[in-house]
């Protein structure tokens, strides 16, 4: 297999789908499959399987014809691409239902990604701990994401209220925001926020099952 000497420009999606396969195949490899071909992984990921060759292109040659792909060398390609190496300090915006099953969750199968600290505006959690994390007022925002060097944010915040806590978080140099309300966000060009609608992905889900 050719060794990848730096990352290739990926779209957004073609990089979510990268989430994806790596997260099938070491479901394969959990369970002892070493080789998978894409009309394989296609059934477990509903992605075509010209999508699929297509998307493992800007890797190099990973397979070879009759044989499909090792399972092991994907891994490998995929983690180097999505795995970061160091460790990437977060801030939770919002404690609500949401933000504290992400607080209980944290990341655990990456030690690299970390949620450090945690804000909300609601006075009933304000000074309180969630989940084994002090819960700081918003208000705190400016003094806490500095000294925690906070470099990646999430926000569960509500739509009416997301603009004004990312504008907030923008203001103290973080430039990449994982957001889950849906509403568009207005933010510099040099800062990038991946959406997440549940209720957009449980309407494609069931959408998929009902095929």
């Amino acid at each position: 297999m050719e060794r990848i000497i730096q990352k290739p420009q990926l779209s957004k999606a073609t990089t979510k789908r990268l989430s994806l396969y790596l997260r099938c195949l070491k479901g394969l490899e959990k369970n002892g499959i070493t080789r998978v071909k894409s009309s394989e992984l296609s059934k477990m990921t509903q992605v075509g399987s010209a999508t699929i060759r297509r998307d493992f292109s800007h890797f190099g040659e990973l397979g070879r014809s009759g044989y499909g792909y090792d399972v092991s060398d994907l891994i490998k390609v995929f983690s180097d691409m999505l795995e970061t190496k160091e460790e990437k300090r977060i801030a939770l915006i919002g404690c609500g239902n949401l933000g504290q099953a992400l607080l209980n969750n944290n990341f655990r199968r990456n030690e690299n990604l970390n949620i450090v600290c945690a804000f909300d505006n609601d006075p009933e959690k304000v000074g309180k701990e969630i989940c084994g994390y002090y819960i700081h007022s918003i208000d705190e925002m400016d003094d806490v994401l500095a000294k925690e060097k906070i470099t990646v944010a999430i926000s569960t915040v509500p739509s009416q209220n997301a603009q004004g806590a990312i504008n907030q978080v923008v203001a103290n140099g973080v430039t990449a925001i994982l957001n889950f309300a849906p509403d568009p966000l207005k933010v510099p060009d040099n800062v990038h926020v991946h959406y997440i609608d549940l209720t957009s992905e449980l309407q494609t889900l069931i959408y998929f099952d009902g095929q």
